[in-house]
């Protein structure tokens, strides 16, 4: 690992606690689902002029949001880990195999339950399709930043998080569009290759870049610590980037969601599932294969968590921000923290248990 890298996986390796911000983001999402809701009842007009600053079906005050969102937290990996992955190969395989051949697929399975059949009759008729395409993207892409609080609350190896991370981002790059074109092929939905590539390219591609080129600039100038303060002052322009974002998604969604209050319920139900289900599998799996706790326990959480940012992004992109895709890729940002930080205490509890089989 370069020196860089082992710098942050030292500092991840102190036991950190997740900030007052971040700790309470699903109220502060809350807040602005409300207000963004409120706002796109009262003033449609402007919402309606924001929502045509597009070019090429790409909205783009959602897109600078977006990038303000996603650079900040892919400047976090170190992608040099990935030489290292040998090491925990087992912890790596699973979370490979749950995160790429199970989660998607599960998700969209779900999604067909209960979207198109369970809850099908309270939702409205014509944006099934997009509801169940905004899920399966929700689930394609693994998280990549808020993985490493997760891992650092249960106490997880930080190598084998960052390694996991930097092979995650790396196969996201080839993987995505392919993979979202598949799914939702199979769910009868037209895919619009053109957006979707664009898309990829976007909020995948160059973030990418532009993020490796500025850490390595970072890091040859001022070292690790130069680094740490960068995304110190980047760190509240992200959230805030987030935030303003659901504000002006709900804005957009304001009077639907006014007329269909149950939606996000029912959205919720099958991102629920598809979280427990998988991280309890990663779990039982690396479990089997007598893999340490301490690697476990993040590929659990690895396995459950959901790059939102981009699926909201690519959401927007593909299907427009007054869709379904955008609703249920939001909804996913409104459970991200609570469901995680449960997951987080189960694979804590269950450490005593866990180890007796490991031992």
């Amino acid at each position: 690992m370069s020196t860089a890298g082992t710098e942050v996986a030292q500092l991840a390796s102190k036991p950190t606690e997740i900030g007052f911000f971040e700790h309470y983001l699903t109220l502060w999402v809350l807040l602005c689902i409300v207000a963004g809701t409120l706002l796109g009842h009262l003033l449609p007009g402007t919402f309606e002029a924001i929502g045509h600053m597009q070019v090429a079906q790409v909205n783009l005050p959602v897109a600078v949001l977006i990038w303000l969102m996603i650079i900040p937290m892919l400047l976090k990996i170190d992608f040099g880990a990935m030489g290292h992955v040998r090491r925990q190969w087992k912890g790596i395989g699973v979370t490979l195999f749950i995160n790429w051949a199970v989660k998607p697929f599960s998700m969209a399975l779900l999604g067909w339950i209960f979207v198109r059949h369970v809850f099908a009759v309270y939702l409205p008729a014509a944006q099934l399709d997009s509801y169940v395409a905004g899920l399966i993207l929700l689930a394609a892409a693994p998280c990549t930043a808020m993985v490493f609080v997760w891992s650092n609350l249960c106490n997880g190896e930080p190598h084998f998080t960052l390694s996991q991370v930097a092979v995650n981002d790396a196969i996201m790059v080839v993987a995505f569009a392919p993979l979202v074109g598949l799914l939702l092929g199979i769910s009868a939905i037209v895919v619009p290759w053109n957006t979707l590539m664009l898309s990829v390219m976007l909020y995948i591609v160059v973030p990418v870049l532009i993020s490796v080129a500025l850490r390595h600039v970072v890091l040859s100038r001022g070292g690790q610590k130069a680094l740490q303060h960068l995304l110190g002052r980047l760190g509240p322009i992200s959230l805030t980037a987030l935030l303003m974002t659901l504000v002006v998604l709900f804005g957009f969604q304001g009077q639907q969601i006014l007329a269909q209050p149950l939606v996000i319920a029912i959205l919720a139900v099958p991102i629920l599932m598809q979280v427990y289900f998988n991280a309890g599998l990663a779990y039982v799996l690396n479990w089997m294969f007598r893999v340490p706790h301490c690697v476990a326990a993040p590929s659990a959480l690895i396995g459950a968590s959901n790059f939102f940012e981009l699926a909201v992004a690519t959401a927007v992109g593909l299907f427009g921000v007054h869709s379904g895709a955008a609703l249920a890729t939001v909804v996913g940002v409104l459970i991200e923290v609570p469901v995680m930080l449960s997951v987080v205490r189960i694979v804590t509890v269950s450490k005593g248990w866990y180890e007796t089989r490991t031992a």
